[in-house]
């Protein structure tokens, strides 16, 4: 990641598609690791339908790409949370610059979903954690009793994933699975 004069990151991830495609969104710091094209390129292929109208929530937001770009394709509102506070102050910045209608929250993101009402529902939810961490096994339950009924939600891990294991006790299957680099990516859905 190449720095600014004033030591600032200038390190940035595009929207790939939708009504800001192109745009450009600054990264806080180098230890968030935004999901790469080709895997945002084939998760917004498989929810292109869910999208229109949808509200979204994107956990671990980091750069708050896959939020943005759910907006960027016809979702109406995105929630980011991230407990950075550069990235947060980014996350702002951004949704302020492209006009979106997203709720920035620096928080916990499992506490902050712990604490949301039960009957609170979203139609799509990210979960791309810090890898090699305990986050996504922790997040994926609270997330899928707040999912809306023909909802999803996407995940993202290192090279240890294992959705078998994610699917069990949750209610959920996985529907798509692939991978980009050391980031393998799955979509999932209530089981019917």
């Amino acid at each position: 990641m190449g720095r600014s004069p004033a030591g600032r990151p200038t390190n940035r991830v595009r929207i790939i598609g939708g009504k800001w495609r192109g745009r450009k969104l600054a990264v806080a710091n180098v230890a968030i690791r935004p999901t790469p094209d080709r895997a945002r390129v084939t998760v917004f292929n498989w929810l292109a339908a869910d999208l229109p109208g949808a509200r979204i929530l994107d956990l671990f937001a980091g750069t708050g790409v896959l939020g943005f770009e759910a907006l960027s394709r016809g979702a109406s509102h995105a929630v980011l949370v991230d407990n950075d506070a550069s990235a947060c102050r980014l996350l702002r910045r951004h949704r302020d610059e492209l006009e979106a209608d997203a709720d920035v929250h620096r928080a916990d993101g499992i506490r902050w979903l712990r604490r949301r009402p039960q009957d609170e529902r979203w139609d799509v939810v990210f979960l791309d954690p810090p890898f090699g961490t305990p986050l996504l096994d922790a997040a994926l339950p609270e997330a899928a009793a707040r999912l809306a009924a023909d909802g999803a939600i996407y995940v993202e891990a290192d090279g240890h994933f294992d959705p078998a294991r994610i699917d069990r006790g949750t209610g959920l299957v996985t529907t798509r699975q692939s991978h980009a680099g050391a980031s393998h990516y799955c979509l999932l859905r209530r089981h019917r």
